[in-house]
């Protein structure tokens, strides 16, 4: 008796595809939600047509799209580029003309960052209490970025060396920035705030954390492990969107960036701050107390040092320098 054809597995949806291969090169899950909705928005914006029988012309009028009737920025419009780049290279393996890509990608206007004075750095932070306050003063001593903040784990500060280690930063590097010393203290107190907070997630039969790129798996239970707690955990338990695993989480950037705002407003600095601000008013305050631009570089951990020559314009006096002559 003959037996029965089993049926071919069914291929995976393309979308599906798509998450795939972004978790295998590791990209974060805010990047996975972000690039698979460009995407969505794509193939709808061409009436579900497949990615594959369109190319360069359908992109640029995409981007049209994004640019004329929904006025994004040049940033936004290139995100959603590097989205379906993404979804041609790795998922279709389609080859598109580079020289044409590259009159497609937008380009981003010059722009100079926002940056604080040293009193206002100080009125702000005044303005601020418990967490949020701890929070600021790390990513000002140091130039972190708000999520390379809120990814701290307890390993990666370094009381002895008085430096942070920020893993995994823009660009997937690793890089050593600076611990203050007036926040050793402070840091070493809230410590031991986590480290109860975790004793008890653990005595609840808890306290698991997400562990990036698959170490779960190869370091046994040191998703329990105290030095692998996040610096600023959430103030609540919350369920792994990925796995349903009960984690404790790191604190969302969103109530950072409210606090900041808030606090900004308390101090009447009448200025756009922002968490980023802070890392942009520690680069500019490096360079006015005459430390070189290439230890800021690294610091900052910026690939180009043109990156971070944008800060040079705080040492020139408006107009690259120029004296008016209402002054005179």
């Amino acid at each position: 008796m003959s037996q029965p054809i089993s049926a071919a597995p069914q291929e995976k949806r393309l979308l599906d595809q798509y998450r795939d291969a972004l978790r295998i090169k590791h990209y974060s899950p805010r990047t996975e939600g972000t690039y698979i909705q460009w995407v969505r928005n794509y193939i709808l914006f061409h009436n579900k047509r497949h990615p594959k029988e369109m190319g360069i012309p359908e992109i640029g009028q995409y981007l049209t799209h994004l640019a004329t009737n929904q006025q994004v920025a040049a940033s936004t419009q290139n995100q959603a580029f590097s989205a379906i780049l993404f979804l041609y290279r790795h998922i279709l393996n389609i080859q598109l003309d580079e020289l044409q890509l590259a009159e497609l990608r937008p380009q981003r206007a010059k722009t100079v960052p926002i940056v604080l004075s040293k009193d206002e750095v100080k009125r702000l932070i005044a303005n601020l209490t418990g967490t949020n306050k701890l929070i600021a003063q790390v990513m000002y001593g140091g130039g972190l970025r708000v999520m390379e903040c809120m990814r701290l784990r307890v390993k990666d500060i370094d009381f002895e060396n008085h430096q942070v280690i920020v893993r995994d930063g823009k660009g997937e590097n690793d890089r050593f920035t600076i611990l203050p010393d007036s926040l050793i203290s402070p840091l070493q107190l809230h410590l031991r705030y986590v480290k109860s907070l975790h004793e008890k997630d653990l005595a609840d039969g808890h306290g698991s954390v997400y562990l990036p790129n698959a170490l779960e798996r190869k370091y046994k239970n040191a998703d329990k492990d105290w030095i692998w707690q996040y610096l600023f955990p959430a103030a609540e338990i919350s369920t792994d969107k990925r796995t349903g695993i009960i984690r404790r989480h790191h604190i969302h950037e969103t109530i950072v960036q409210r606090s900041i705002k808030e606090a900004a407003r308390r101090a009447d600095i009448n200025k756009h701050v922002t968490p980023h601000t802070l890392r942009h008013s520690f680069a500019t305050h490096l360079l006015q107390n005459g430390y070189d631009i290439r230890t800021i570089q690294e610091l900052l951990g910026h690939k180009d040092v043109k990156t971070t020559m944008i800060y040079t314009h705080v040492l020139q006096r408006g107009g690259l320098a120029v004296k008016s002559p209402l002054d005179s």
